[in-house]
């Protein structure tokens, strides 16, 4: 059988990466092996277990200090955690080549594999086809080794998904083509997110905030969270600091929307605000139960919508028996 390394390759496996890639792989298993210990759960041990005198089959022996076989333990055999979908040596080798072959390099990809070691558990068909589909979206050359690595979960998200996310950035927020390649190489994570909430933290951007699309390409909108940049947006605003444009033009000097969404917070109120930690705190509060109020409101109104048109029907009902 010959030896085994920690992602469980045996050396004639380099003839099925080819000996460059198999060069790669080496180094990736030798820097997991020195810098990432607990992907070893994902391989099995070199060597196996070493048998007792039970299970070499010598007969019967005295019970083996530490052992858990049946025989020499009355206590149930502890669960392996994943271990009925524990990868073969042949998977594993291949789902750590094709993460070679995306263009990662063995630190990238050792990375990559510390967050989201699950990786080794996906069919290398679908590796292969999450990677060309990332390329087909604009994510080519290096921006997709920079996309995977701020967002390793983009090789979990389902096709459809993908392409809902880059349909609406294109179709209805109307980025053009290349600011589209600019915001998922910056960007990753809105692949991720539901279509109607980038929906609606374009349209804050858009209409609430005046912002144009090449000036959200140019902040990186879509890494702050939505309730965050609302929450300094109205901050600003309600202290007079920000206004939103009427016909492109304000009355005073709006803040840039790459200051608002990258500055640390401390430096947000200390330039742009111009408060205190505990004001932006009290203000984050008032603002959420003003939230909480508006939506018992509106479930009010929908309760009084419903009410009225079942009294329609009655009313039309009666109408029609006389």
């Amino acid at each position: 059988m010959g030896s085994r390394n920690i992602l469980g390759y045996r050396p004639a496996g380099a003839r099925l990466l080819g000996r460059k890639c198999w060069g790669k792989a080496t180094a990736l298993d030798s820097a997991i092996s020195n810098n990432a210990p607990s992907l070893r759960s994902v391989a099995p041990r070199p060597g196996g277990d070493r048998l007792c005198g039970h299970r070499s089959g010598r007969g019967a022996l005295p019970a083996a200090p530490g052992c858990l076989c049946p025989a020499c333990s009355s206590s149930p055999l502890p669960a392996l955690p994943g271990a009925g979908s524990r990868p073969g040596p042949e998977h594993r080798e291949a789902a750590a080549a094709q993460l070679l072959l995306l263009g990662l390099s063995a630190e990238a990809a050792l990375a990559l594999l510390e967050r989201s070691p699950a990786l080794l558990r996906l069919p290398t068909e679908r590796l292969r086809e999450r990677a060309e589909e990332l390329r087909r979206l604009g994510l080519d050359g290096g921006r997709l080794q920079r996309a995977l690595s701020r967002c390793p979960q983009l090789l979990h998200v389902p096709r459809k998904r993908l392409q809902a996310a880059v349909r609406l950035l294109r179709e209805r927020c109307l980025f053009t083509a290349e600011q589209l390649r600019e915001v998922l190489g910056t960007c990753p994570a809105v692949l991720r997110e539901e279509p109607r909430t980038l929906h609606q933290q374009f349209q804050y951007a858009y209409f609430r905030m005046g912002v144009q699309q090449k000036e959200m390409v140019k902040a990186r909108l879509f890494q702050m969270p939505f309730a965050e940049l609302r929450s300094r947006h109205i901050f600003l605003e309600r202290r007079g600091l920000y206004e939103t444009p009427h016909k492109g033009q304000t009355q005073i000097n709006n803040p840039k929307l790459k200051d608002i969404l990258q500055l640390p917070e401390e430096d947000f109120l200390a330039s742009l605000a111009y408060s205190t930690p505990e004001e932006f705190e009290v203000f984050k509060k008032l603002l959420a139960r003003e939230e909480e109020e508006k939506e018992e409101e509106e479930d009010v109104d929908a309760l009084y919508t419903e009410d009225d048109d079942d009294d329609l029907d009655s009313d039309e009902s009666r109408t029609a028996r006389e």
